[in-house]
């Protein structure tokens, strides 16, 4: 099964805006045993959409949409998809009525060209929208399903979560569903990592297993990835190799961060932690306690940015920054 992500709007070309929607989508995807196969972005020209869309439906069995479904002059996915698919655009009752109850429970007017959100094509599941007004689509194409999502990410992920990840596993299911494992490790080199397992896996990189690697400062992810029967069973034995060659520089599992990790643990064995901070800018302690429960192990944290907050706060010595600096 081919799936494919197209993101619409000029904002996220001119890099004015961080595109969130591929991130989150590849890995939810990837969660329900989807493999994105391509994620392109448009501008949002109605023939930019119109002719991605087009070409991504001939191809592909699942097609996913983000943004232009709002009501302002630029939002034009809903109406120019409707004319790709042939497909006239029809009132919905419901969505109307909650609009308009969106509105009038904010004392805020409510412009008739919002209401063009109601507007829907003909035969199109409509997605509720419980984070803002204008809902999301599923469109049934010749080779599966086009899902129209809102663009802002409080709308779309839980839109996503609540609605097309339930539709997609009943009519959609993945036909070779993918497994996939990310070891997190720290305080070693990508090219080691690589050196240390890679010949340890051959039998099961034969068999079909994809090893992935992640660089960061200081950190490298290692991506098990396989799919089809036993693809669990050979990500688990695979895993197991992986310990057993870099074993206390893994220090956690797919979506842990490492000061969760260090949370977890200092809450565990009683201790508690403060940091002192200079060019970092607080960036520590900003790390540590968006952590939920951090306040049981997080006792302080200083920004001494300047050398006499370092001298006055942490009592470093003048001759110290004099000789080694700030």
């Amino acid at each position: 099964m081919r799936v494919e992500l197209i993101n619409t709007g000029s904002e996220l070309l001119l890099g004015r805006v961080l595109n969130t929607h591929h991130h989150w989508l590849a890995q939810q995807l990837a969660r329900a045993g989807y493999a994105l196969a391509h994620q392109q972005t448009v501008p949002d020209t109605g023939d930019a959409i119109q002719s991605a869309t087009r070409e991504a439906i001939a191809r592909a069995e699942l097609v996913l949409v983000t943004g232009g479904l709002g009501p302002t002059g630029d939002d034009l996915t809903r109406q120019r998809i409707a004319e790709l698919l042939d497909l006239p655009l029809e009132e919905h009752a419901e969505t109307r009525d909650r609009i308009t109850a969106h509105f009038k429970n904010r004392n805020r007017p409510l412009h008739k060209t919002i209401l063009v959100q109601a507007q829907v094509p003909a035969g199109a599941t409509v997605l509720r929208n419980d984070h803002g007004t204008a809902p999301g689509l599923a469109l049934p194409t010749p080779r599966g399903w086009l899902i129209l999502l809102p663009g802002p990410p409080r709308e779309l992920r839980p839109m996503f979560t609540q609605a097309v990840a339930p539709l997609l596993a009943e009519k959609l299911p993945p036909e070779n569903p993918i497994t996939t494992r990310t070891l997190k490790t720290i305080g070693i080199g990508e090219t080691t990592v690589e050196q240390r397992i890679t010949p340890a896996l051959t039998e099961w990189i034969a068999a079909g297993l994809e090893i992935g690697y992640c660089a960061r400062a200081g950190e490298v992810d290692v991506r098990l990835t396989a799919s089809g029967e036993g693809a669990a069973d050979s990500i688990a034995q695979a895993e197991a190799i992986v310990r057993e060659k870099l074993g206390a520089h893994i220090y956690g599992v797919d979506d842990e961060q490492l000061e969760e990790i260090l949370i977890r643990k200092l809450t565990a064995s009683g201790q508690t932690l403060a940091v002192a901070e200079s060019c970092t800018g607080g960036l520590l302690a900003h790390r540590l306690t968006n952590v939920p429960g951090a306040s049981a192990v997080f006792l302080a944290g200083h920004c001494t940015y300047s050398n006499v907050a370092k001298q006055n706060t942490l009592g470093v010595q003048p001759e110290t920054l004099a000789e080694h600096g700030a």
